[in-house]
């Protein structure tokens, strides 16, 4: 019995109630996530990027965008240009071109519980490395890490992002260089297995996948807000985009909802601009009547399939 005790105490103390759910935002119990070790563990971070203006479209390029690019301001003057891409040659972590330019690399391995963390590391590394190298993965923290910083404490955190997607991954190289070796290797898959892929709105892409056609939307509003204001609009049969559309799903990626469309393959990415557009419309009305007007047991039910629908993949 004292032992029972004692072990309740110790979850009491760490401020994880084992029934509560996960603070990762898998949306599991606690003791079915992060704490079914029955040791004590690092939960990740929900929402990694959280406070920076970008956060949806950096979340978009880390995620699910093959390749694009976009530069980054920083929080202080530097020395050198910092370009974020979403995949670097062998998944590098970062790299500093000869002419002392920098790639920051967004897909690739986390080590910590909190990606910001990760990205600060890279990011601290790209600016102090010597011209010509790479960095293939960012190395564990220790006990003697400085300061931890996070992405944030590093960039301008109010710089909107506005991605170059691009239809290959020939930016690897700069201009006049041809790949060698495992680069030229690499470049080749990565150009082989490349989606097409385009960008319709803020933090929306137009994805062929295979034999289907899909927008993935990174939405910025809180989960239950937009879960709520989604299924006002599907009760109302409004959540489409449009004839050859269907609403197919969401996943949640460090702590926000990525709604996904499936759409007619033989319509042009372009052609969903307008009807994305008005779709974020309807958002916005459904999102601006929660106040006053609760769900409708029409709506309610929609929600509960909505809720049906959800995976968490970070």
């Amino acid at each position: 019995m004292a032992k029972r005790s004692a072990v309740k105490r110790k979850t009491e103390s760490e401020g994880i109630n084992p029934r509560q759910p996960c603070p990762c935002g898998s949306g599991k119990r606690y003791k079915a996530c992060h704490g079914s070790s029955g040791g004590p563990v690092e939960v990740p971070v929900a929402r990694p990027l959280e406070g920076l203006t970008g956060e949806c479209e950096l979340i978009a390029l880390r995620e699910f965008v093959p390749s694009a690019t976009a530069p980054l301001q920083l929080a202080k003057p530097a020395e050198r240009e910092v370009t974020l891409a979403t995949v670097l040659p062998m998944a590098a972590a970062a790299l500093v071109r000869a002419d002392g330019t920098a790639l920051l690399g967004l897909q690739v391995q986390t080590r910590s519980s909190d990606v910001s963390r990760d990205m600060a590391r890279a990011l601290r590394w790209a600016l102090e490395a010597d011209a010509g190298a790479v960095l293939p993965v960012v190395g564990p923290e220790t006990d003697e890490s400085p300061d931890r910083e996070r992405f944030q404490d590093l960039v301008d955190v109010d710089q909107v992002i506005e991605p170059t997607v691009h239809s290959d991954f020939s930016w690897w190289m700069p201009e006049g260089e041809e790949p060698t070796g495992e680069v030229a290797l690499s470049l080749e898959r990565a150009n082989a297995a490349i989606m097409p892929t385009e960008r319709i709105g803020a933090a929306a892409y137009w994805v062929e996948a295979g034999d289907r056609c899909h927008l993935r939307w990174v939405r910025p509003e809180p989960e239950e807000d937009l879960l709520l204001a989604m299924a006002r609009l599907a009760a109302r049969g409004e959540l489409g985009l449009g004839e050859g559309s269907r609403y197919a799903g969401c996943f949640r990626a460090h702590g926000m909802l990525v709604p996904v469309w499936d759409l007619d393959r033989e319509q042009h990415a372009r052609e969903w601009t307008k009807p994305a557009e008005e779709l974020g419309d309807r958002l916005t009305e459904a999102l601006g009547s929660l106040a006053g007007k609760p769900l409708t047991g029409d709506e309610r039910r929609a929600r509960d399939g909505l809720v049906g629908r959800q995976v968490t993949i970070r």
